[in-house]
């Protein structure tokens, strides 16, 4: 048996709701919560009725937001059965079972954007290739595509990185730059992901921390030799592409 049939059947059981600490109403919140800072911002200029789709859309978070924000044509997709269910269950009801590329190739209309929070990190190299050459063949011209993946760069990128046994390839800035324009996209930018925490006071100490430590990351890399122009140290990239 392959690993994938053993640890997707019951994903957020043994691994999404189970890393959250807390119960899946409270995390689906969170989730809505940041996806509204780090991803809201980035596609608030598109008109609403474009086509979208949210691939590994896990409990829905990312789709009850956009609905929220009157996106009138979204669908997730999401290869476990139980996370459809919870979804669900959560109110969302424009969530399906089924692998992207499929999903996709039953389409008649090619999609405007193509949203992955958290899933380009579980595919061997190869896999991830063949799959972003599989969802450029389905956008519009000038369709987008906006991905979240753990961040190599990231101060104790492990915790984020090697924290799910199904990872299986990791990047920094400049390797999704470098995959992103291989595969064929032409305006690629990579953002920041948001670390804000409850508390206006808790987030003020960890905004204040944060800057202490990034002036040590980068007089790190100047001590080796290395420019510290243009890299991010976030747990998290935000990858936005454009064909």
């Amino acid at each position: 048996m392959k690993y994938r049939e053993t640890l997707y059947k019951n994903y957020h059981t043994n691994q999404s709701g189970r890393a959250s600490l807390t119960d899946a109403k409270s995390l689906f919140v969170r989730e809505k919560i940041r996806f509204a800072n780090e991803i809201l911002p980035i596609i608030t200029y598109l008109p609403k009725d474009i086509l979208i789709v949210d691939m590994g859309c896990g409990s829905g978070s990312l789709v009850s937001l956009l609905v929220d924000n009157h996106f009138s044509e979204v669908t997730g997709v999401d290869l476990s059965n139980e996370q459809v269910e919870l979804a669900k269950q959560l109110g969302v009801s424009n969530v399906i079972q089924g692998d992207i590329i499929e999903w996709l190739n039953n389409q008649k209309n090619k999609m405007d954007l193509v949203l992955g929070m958290d899933i380009i990190e579980h595919f061997t190299k190869d896999e991830l290739v063949d799959l972003l050459l599989g969802v450029k063949k389905h956008l519009k011209p000038g369709g987008k595509v906006i991905f979240r993946t753990p961040n190599l760069d990231a101060p104790l990128a492990t915790v984020f990185a090697n924290g799910d046994f199904t990872h299986e390839n990791y990047m920094n800035l400049s390797s999704a730059e470098q995959l992103m324009m291989s595969v064929g996209f032409n305006d690629v930018k990579i953002h920041s992901s948001n670390m804000d925490v409850n508390g206006i006071f808790k987030n003020l100490v960890r905004k204040c921390v944060w800057a202490i430590l990034k002036f040590k990351l980068k007089l790190t890399l100047f001590a080796t030799g290395r420019s510290t122009r243009g890299l991010i140290f976030s747990p998290n990239l935000i990858i936005e592409a454009t064909l």
